[in-house]
């Protein structure tokens, strides 16, 4: 992969430091001054994307809940997630290099649109064929509306880019935590047909990103209304060091993903067989884990404005290893709190990683929100279908154990450089 990788960098390095377009929305002369109503859409989107991620929370809190009705096996349930993960991951960067050049307001509510098709067919499916099926169409949904949001809340970011991605990401993480907890609320207690109670979040995510969408649409009219800016003074960064430095985000993200995967589709499952909990106290558990990710995402952008994106990214990488390492050794009481410190930990790099992906290719917000979002699904995806596959050969003790040496994957951002714009 690293040849191709290396000529779309390049070709979309150049893009971008060549030109700086009113459509791109990714130099600061093309984001909203800050101002209550710039803060209202930030909100806004941020309420949409915890709408959007908590139904598709649904489906992986949904497991234990289908697995014995439908016959699953556990490399079934990895290969559900593969293929939401994979529709949510493979379309993005295509979506974004797109609507870079096209610009769509609207393209929020045709994801949300996908998304509620998705979780009613969930509520009734069947068998694993349509349990596949929902599991696409959410995926769809989450490809459709991750690139556009991405760049709606770097337009209302005032400048503040990691403080508005962290406040537009911390929407997301919410609603994955939110999801477990309402399934374990609603779903478990009344059976698999209640999940079609989530699709109302759909109806209210339309409504939402349809204001989005009016106020997004009146203010690219009012960008191409102005005289066309001077291109954004560039990061100095030779295409090499891009390369290096996109290449060592990914590892990161890579790690970060595979472990949030073993998390996401198997703790219950983990916490069940080991402690001997009741469907509902293992969900709670996992709701925990995901609102202290949702924590983390909150304080890693306005860390990284403060401190720098480097040290945060660096300070993610050296932490994660030891709390890896310690999971599959502690007891119940203590398992808790570890596993809050790595949501903590794990949920303050993703905005990080995506606003210094973003000042690597400027001029490329689509593109980059789509391929690091769609990066994230993907490599989640493929973690979760690799450890289901391995806990029906071993244990999922075994999957924890081995989980513990990916952040070593991660180590490379120690040697990332600071990307700073040199002034004009």
């Amino acid at each position: 992969m690293r040849a191709p990788l290396a000529c779309c960098v390049a070709s979309t390095y150049a893009a971008g430091m060549a030109t700086t377009t009113p459509t791109a929305g990714a130099a600061a002369p093309t984001t909203a001054a800050a101002s209550p109503v710039a803060l209202a859409v930030l909100l806004a989107v941020s309420l949409g994307h915890l709408l959007n991620d908590m139904q598709q929370s649904v489906l992986l809190s949904i497991y234990p809940l289908i697995k014995e009705p439908l016959g699953l096996s556990f490399a079934q349930i990895g290969l559900t997630t593969l293929v939401f993960q994979l529709t949510a991951s493979v379309i993005q960067p295509f979506v974004g290099l797109y609507t870079d050049r096209h610009p769509q307001p609207y393209s929020l509510l045709a994801g949300a649109a996908s998304t509620f098709c998705g979780v009613v067919l969930l509520a009734t499916a069947a068998s694993f064929a349509t349990l596949l099926a929902a599991a696409a169409l959410i995926g769809v949904g989450s490809s459709i509306f991750h690139p556009e949001a991405s760049r709606v809340a770097r337009l209302a970011s005032g400048g503040r880019f990691g403080f508005a991605q962290s406040v537009f990401q911390v929407g997301g993480n919410s609603g994955q935590a939110l999801g477990p907890l309402l399934v374990a609320l609603v779903v478990v207690p009344n059976g698999q047909g209640h999940a079609a109670w989530f699709a109302l979040a759909a109806l209210v995510a339309m409504v939402v990103l349809g204001q989005v969408g009016r106020w997004y649409a009146a203010h690219l009219r009012e960008l191409r209304a102005r005289p066309r800016a001077a291109p954004a003074a560039g990061h100095g960064l030779s295409q090499r060091a891009v390369l290096g430095s996109l290449l060592a985000l990914i590892a990161l993200m890579f790690a970060d993903n595979f472990y949030a995967a073993a998390i996401g589709s198997f703790f219950p499952f983990y916490l069940i067989e080991r402690f001997g909990l009741s469907v509902a106290a293992a969900q709670v558990h996992l709701f925990v884990f995901l609102a202290a990710v949702a924590g983390g995402t909150f304080l890693g952008g306005p860390l990284a404005d403060r401190l720098g994106k480097k040290r945060v990214l660096a300070g993610v990488a050296v932490a994660m290893l030891p709390l890896a390492m310690a999971l599959p050794h502690l007891g119940l009481v203590l398992i808790g709190p570890l596993t809050v410190l790595i949501g903590l930990v794990m949920g303050s790099a993703f905005p990080v990683i995506v606003v210094y992906a973003q000042e690597l290719l400027p001029g490329r917000v689509g593109l980059v929100g789509g391929l690091f979002f769609g990066l994230s699904f993907g490599l989640g995806g493929i973690g979760a279908a690799l450890m289901g596959w391995l806990a029906d050969l071993t244990s999922l003790d075994t999957v924890y154990r081995a989980c513990a040496f990916l952040p070593l994957l991660g180590l490379p951002v120690l040697l990332l450089p600071e990307p700073h714009r040199h002034r004009a």
